[in-house]
């Protein structure tokens, strides 16, 4: 058993020496992540642990490798105080997101930051396509940032929940997609990399992005909706993701709406890319294109003007509906869209739920969400790290 199985891995039982080392190796861990580099007096005030506590915990950590020192700062009086930040490059991680148009892996260090990432589209997911993608995206990373294998957590994996249903939406062969409803990915994946796998709905990886990386310092409380091929969603109370008994909480893609049917119909019918890409079809115009442009869909007028006017107005009725379920400070727009695209479905979504009666409802505030169309791969990429090192 190495330095950090014993540090950092608490074993199954009681609360005994071990396994309450390991509770606050994580605190202090999940405090520099948050707040970026600390001395120990401030790392003792904001976690209640004693000062020879902390300098045990963050002189362990600095051996293992996952923490680092920074330049001394002189006060008044006293010894210099010795900030301490996470050792970027003291653990990795992987993440893939499997999408219904496109699949993604991204390598990120112990702050999250990207490292590298590659992409793929196509017209649906075939399991041999997309576990081709992985094989070839690890072997592309082995060659351009060897190291970081020497120290990786996992991988994780975003997708969709029941990536076999909805067939009809991404005309995708039945035969194919049942492949998916028979697979145990979390054995496959662990199985194909070497590495621990960690499964996960691809919006709520979106908002662990978000949440860890974004906005997530702003409000401790929030809704968050992600735009993709479908729409779908996160939560977090009380600054912490909440995943539910399924993994599947905040989905929002079901979400029941009026429609022209006595049924009515689904969020994810009437606010996702496929809406918005099933008009561009309709007018003989390449979605490649679309998925290609990255920064600027100007040259999809009006059909993008028109999609985000629609969807805004559906995006507002999802939002009295998380409104009048859960109190949440904000509700975060982002989506696989240009930056600028965002800003107008989030300003328009406001709009239309400041039309809406929600008397007795405090209304929450929509704001855009900050991590972009690479969300969910990098809170894939986030499952691991957040796991296994940082208070959940």
């Amino acid at each position: 058993m190495n330095r950090r199985d014993v540090l950092i891995r608490a074993p199954e039982g009681g609360a005994n020496q071990s396994g309450l080392r390991d509770r606050n190796a994580r605190l202090v861990l999940s405090l520099l992540r948050r707040h970026g580099a600390l001395a120990g007096a401030e790392i003792a005030r904001r976690s209640g642990l004693s000062a020879q506590t902390v300098s045990n915990i963050t002189r362990a950590l600095e051996a293992d490798g996952l923490l680092r020192r920074g330049a001394a700062v002189k006060g008044k009086v006293g010894k210099p105080s010795i900030p301490m930040a996470l050792e970027p490059n003291g653990v990795q991680s992987l993440g893939l997101n499997i999408g219904r148009r496109s699949a993604e892996l991204a390598l990120v260090d112990f702050n999250g930051r990207l490292i590298d990432a590659c992409e793929t589209t196509y017209a649906f997911p075939e399991i041999e396509a997309v576990f081709g993608f992985l094989d070839h995206g690890i072997a592309r990373f082995a060659r351009t940032c060897p190291r970081a294998f020497q120290r990786m957590a996992g991988i994780g994996v975003a997708r969709p929940n029941e990536i076999w249903n909805w067939l009809e939406l991404v005309n995708a062969p039945a035969s194919a997609m049942q492949k998916w409803q028979d697979l145990n990915l979390e054995e496959e994946v662990s199985h194909r990399t070497e590495l621990e796998a960690f499964i996960r709905n691809d919006a709520t990886s979106a908002c662990v992005a978000e949440h860890l990386l974004g906005r997530g310092g702003e409000f401790r409380d929030f809704a968050y909706i992600f735009v993709g091929a479908f729409v779908g969603g996160g939560l977090v109370l009380d600054g912490k993701i909440v995943w539910g008994r399924t993994g599947n909480t905040a989905a929002l893609g079901p979400l029941p709406l009026p429609g022209s049917s006595q049924r009515g119909t689904q969020l994810l019918n009437v606010a996702s890319l496929h809406v918005l890409e099933t008009a561009l079809q309709a007018r003989g115009l390449d979605i490649q294109a679309l998925r290609d442009s990255a920064d600027d869909w100007s040259a999809f007028e009006p059909e993008v003007s028109d999609w985000v006017d629609e969807t805004a107005a559906n995006l507002g009725l999802a939002a009295a509906s998380i409104a009048s379920v859960v109190e949440v400070q904000a509700i975060l727009l982002d989506g696989a869209f240009p930056a600028a695209l965002r800003a107008r479905l989030a300003e328009k979504t406001a709009a239309a739920l400041a039309d809406i009666d929600l008397t007795g409802v405090e209304k929450p505030r929509i704001e855009e969400g900050s991590i972009g169309r690479r969300a969910r791969s990098l809170g894939a990429a986030l499952l691991p790290i957040h796991s296994k090192y940082f208070v959940t």
